[in-house]
């Protein structure tokens, strides 16, 4: 009896180091997680993983009230979602990982303080991600540094 309840343990250890193995074997999921942004406006994005691309979402603001209320998209240029919360936003869409260069690409990031929309780019290095956002072309942008929460 004792030995098959220690099989059974040996076994199930074993089980949790191949997928444990399995899931951190991708390294487009390197992005997963909560990342908090720079400047005074902080808040924490939660990007998340869909059908192989990448979206993030606002989990947490550092000032979440406008004028005594809940802070909505007020900027946003379609009139319809101007009464939105901006907690709960959904401002990174669409990227997908380019394992040669090891870059999230070919997605977009909203700006809720301006209401404008960009092509963006990622890049993870150590426990940050350089978030660029650009129109046209990458030099004309502007490169943001969100620090990994854990």
């Amino acid at each position: 009896m004792k030995k098959i309840a220690f099989l059974f343990i040996v076994t199930a250890l074993v089980s949790l180091s191949f997928t444990s193995l399995r899931m951190d074997s991708n390294p487009a999921d390197a992005i997963v997680g909560t990342w908090l942004t720079a400047g005074e406006d902080n808040a924490k994005i939660e990007i998340y993983e869909s059908n192989a691309k990448y979206y993030g979402k606002i989990v947490w603001l550092k000032n979440p009230l406008r004028e005594g209320k809940k802070a909505l998209d007020v900027n946003n240029p379609d009139k319809s979602k101007r009464a939105n919360p901006i907690l709960g936003l959904q401002i990174i869409s669409g990227f997908e990982y380019n394992s040669e260069d090891k870059i999230w690409e070919n997605g977009k990031i909203y700006d809720p303080q301006s209401g404008k929309t960009y092509s963006c780019h990622i890049k993870k290095e150590g426990n940050a991600l350089k978030v660029r956002g650009y129109i046209g072309i990458s030099l004309l942008g502007r490169t943001e540094i969100w620090t990994k929460v854990d």
